[in-house]
């Protein structure tokens, strides 16, 4: 159970370092706004999956991994 949850904090580490690194990359980049805007929506769509996907093991009975 301890290595799912440190493997669950490291994926949520991973995820926002990921996170913080792009809007930095958007902000230095000279990109129209709504390709910015469809940047954006497609980190938070892989953002919930990398935090689904860290957070389903905690379910007790689950047997679900999606990235691993």
């Amino acid at each position: 159970m301890i290595d799912i949850l440190i493997s669950a904090i490291i994926y949520l580490i991973v995820a926002g370092l990921i996170w913080w690194a792009v809007i930095t990359i958007l902000g230095v980049v000279p990109l129209p706004e709504p390709i910015k805007t469809v940047i954006r929506v497609l980190m938070i769509v892989v953002l919930c999956l990398i935090v689904i996907s860290a957070l389903l093991p905690l379910i007790p009975g689950s047997h679900f991994h999606l990235l691993r």
